[in-house]
């Protein structure tokens, strides 16, 4: 379940609010009926609710990217999006956006690579540039070497830079809100967890194993 209550169809009065349940879920309260034609629970939207100008802020933001005005390439787009939702681990967004790389018709033995793009010879130039930009963007907090950034402005103008920039890091922020809150796909045990097993004896107690040491070429122990 997701860490913030949903808002039941019955609790709605904001009038955006009701049209988007009824776009997303029909006649049906999405609290008491989940699901999306995605596969999705759809409790991302049932918690954004909470807030109606955050749900409109999220809407507006989905709305700009895909409007026909944008310069950003949108396979390089979801390219982008979708290694940073890998690099942020947040299932949620990962899967979403390897669903629009399909519907884009990228294969899947493409999408697939984007986990391991610095090896593969499965990209293009410009993807490559957009793929290393979305690492910098994401695991290294927006720190990008100048060469980086040279190969990104040798494959892209600068309006379709900021264009990139703004989407990523705005996904960038999505992963991360879906996976504090556990929305979606994101509502999941933590990865990092003791892995069951036998005590940990100390020096001194029973079951102790002390390293090894073994002398140098001259008779001193390392």
């Amino acid at each position: 379940m997701p860490r913030l209550r949903r808002l039941a169809k019955s609790e709605v009065t904001d009038e955006f609010t009701l049209k988007m349940y009824g776009e997303l879920f029909g006649d049906r309260d999405p609290v008491a009926e989940p699901g999306t034609e995605t596969g999705t629970p759809g409790d991302w939207w049932t918690v954004f609710a909470l807030v109606p100008d955050v749900l409109r802020h999220f809407v507006d933001a989905y709305a700009m990217y895909h409007n026909p005005r944008r310069v950003i390439d949108p396979i390089l787009r979801e390219l982008g999006q979708t290694r940073a939702a890998w690099n942020l681990s947040s299932a949620f967004v990962y899967s979403q956006h390897v669903k629009a790389l399909r519907a884009y018709g990228v294969s899947d033995d493409r999408i697939a690579a984007i986990s391991s793009w610095s090896t593969s010879t499965d990209f293009s130039a410009p993807e490559r540039a957009v793929l290393a930009y979305t690492d910098a963007l994401t695991l290294e907090q927006g720190r990008v070497a100048d060469g980086t950034f040279a190969a990104l402005k040798a494959e892209l103008s600068d309006e379709a830079i900021l264009e990139l920039t703004y989407i990523l890091a705005y996904y960038g922020a999505s992963a991360t809100i879906s996976k504090a809150l556990r929305l979606e796909y994101d509502d999941r045990p933590d990865p990092i967890a003791e892995v069951p097993g036998g005590p940990y004896p100390l020096p001194g107690e029973e079951g102790y194993i002390p390293p090894t040491v073994e002398p140098d070429s001259e008779g001193k122990d390392r």
